[in-house]
């Protein structure tokens, strides 16, 4: 299952640097994950400084 960034995201870009398939990218006030791209790696969730990424 795909994961997905809930509302503690602060824009950092931390998870979409490390995303090996470049499913995150910049939404309005948060960043925001392609669920078609996303691999369920886990990598953004790593990276994250406040645990937004979850899986979804």
């Amino acid at each position: 299952m795909a994961y997905v960034i809930n509302d503690d995201c602060i824009a950092c870009g931390a998870c979409a640097e490390e995303c090996p398939v470049s499913a995150i990218s910049e939404g309005d006030g948060k960043y925001v994950i392609d669920a078609d791209t996303c691999i369920s790696c886990g990598a953004c969730a790593g990276a994250c400084p406040v645990g937004a990424p979850q899986e979804g």
